[in-house]
């Protein structure tokens, strides 16, 4: 049957989907409208299954706030050239109203929820992916729910966060801190929050750096005093290449080789332990001050302080308890 201009058109609002796409959709349905959007979603399935090994590095972070609820999604895709288009903002903004109005508990009730069109928030991303012949994915989504709950979105809109308060603060307050969060990306609120194998992983580290440093101070000292310039003798490459460009000679640069060796071999055996953990705990200290929000130094603030005694200076009772983040750069 002859496929009309006004038929193409009809698919297209249904659908979104391109002239030719809705017009080899209608001929191959016969004229059948639903037959039509069916083809045209089965199309997106086919182009997802595709390019489900591609990267999304592109998107829109969007968050929704309503009645101490809040919902932080990224809808994802291939290129900022396709991120850039109305019909992908309108998609993310369909996905993050979506998500507060049902507030689903993980992604994969997100997308099992409903879209204003009927349509579920999979039926959509597969049916703008088969569109646009580019992967779309729900790269993130995340909620909180507390008294109170502020947001910051980046204004590049690849960035953004939301924050959970134990009690209403003011709004300049909950921005100025999910800002905070954006910016500085904590690990955790405070310290005691802070993941045990984080910890760890961050205590084994300061103490390995510390003992690398107590063996190579030694072995530098010992070199010194041996005349030779560490500098030059970092590496093995180095001690070869300064060895040929006539920095050192050939009896210098074994003695080197020697000393190294021996020297770290003695002095790691004989590291004092008390100091090396006492050195690595203030590392650790540092950590929590640079990684864990409330320790962090408030990067809005003209006065030298924590995020903690900010919050307290402007509400002595206001506590976060907890914040989501996503970042597109990440």
């Amino acid at each position: 049957m002859a496929i009309s201009a006004a038929d193409v058109m009809k698919l297209r609002k249904m659908t979104s989907a391109g002239m030719m796409d809705c017009k080899k959709a209608l001929t191959e349905a016969d004229g059948d409208f639903q037959k039509a959007v069916d083809i045209i979603r089965e199309k997106g399935k086919l182009v997802a299954a595709k390019r489900a090994d591609r990267e999304t590095t592109e998107g829109a972070v969007l968050v929704r706030l309503a009645e101490g609820k809040g919902a932080i999604v990224c809808l994802g895709c291939e290129t900022d050239f396709v991120s850039a288009t109305p019909d992908f903002k309108a998609l993310a903004n369909e996905i993050a109203d979506a998500a507060i109005a049902s507030f689903p508990a993980d992604a994969e009730g997100l997308m099992a929820a409903k879209c204003s069109n009927g349509h579920t928030v999979e039926e959509e991303i597969s049916a703008q992916t088969g569109k646009t012949g580019e992967k779309h994915v729900l790269a993130y989504y995340a909620t909180l729910e507390a008294p109170y709950v502020a947001d910051y979105v980046h204004f590049n809109g690849k960035l953004g966060a939301i924050v959970a308060f134990n009690k209403e603060v003011p709004a300049e307050l909950g921005k100025a801190v999910a800002q905070q969060v954006t910016a500085m990306n904590p690990v955790a609120i405070s310290p005691a929050d802070c993941p045990a194998e984080v910890v760890e992983k961050e205590r084994a580290m300061a103490v390995l750096k510390t003992k690398e440093e107590m063996v190579q101070k030694a072995v530098d000292a010992a070199l010194k005093k041996a005349g030779i310039n560490p500098a030059h003798v970092d590496s093995e490459a180095h001690i070869e290449s300064n060895t040929a460009k006539g920095w050192l000679t050939e009896e210098q640069a074994e003695q080197a080789r020697q000393i190294i060796k021996t020297v770290s071999e003695e002095k790691a055996n004989s590291l004092p332990e008390q100091m090396i953990n006492n050195i690595a705990e203030g590392r650790v200290q540092k950590f929590f001050k640079e990684q864990t929000l409330e320790e962090q130094d408030f990067v809005q603030s003209d006065q030298k302080m924590s995020v903690s005694k900010y919050i307290k200076s402007v509400d002595p009772e206001a506590k976060i308890l907890a914040f989501k983040r996503f970042s597109l750069s990440d």
